[in-house]
């Protein structure tokens, strides 16, 4: 059984735990595969919501798009772009700007 454990272990994206671990034989119980996935260091992947982060409908002004999608410029360093985006990593969020 420990051979068909890890496979759809693999198949579920690390996300499945003991329950919900579909193996083809019938009648698995579901101490042996917990069993057999605490042998293999088979953790289950916790799912998270998604959580929506921005609010485009705000009553703030809006800054104006003064480079219209014109991104050229003859003498260098003359237009500039920027973005920031949000990563999450196992030390919390992190902020990653780009100029």
């Amino acid at each position: 059984m420990g051979t068909q454990v890890k496979p759809a272990f693999d198949s579920s994206k690390q996300r499945d735990g003991t329950r919900q671990v579909e193996l083809e034989e019938q009648g698995n119980q579901y101490k042996t595969i917990d069993r057999s996935m605490n042998r293999q260091h088979l953790v289950a992947k916790a799912v998270r919501k998604f959580k929506i982060t921005t609010d485009s409908n705000h009553p703030q002004p809006v800054a104006p798009n003064l480079l219209r999608q014109n991104f050229t410029a003859d003498p260098l360093n003359q237009r500039w772009a920027g973005d920031i985006t949000y990563l999450y990593t196992s030390e919390g969020w992190l902020y990653l700007v780009v100029i």
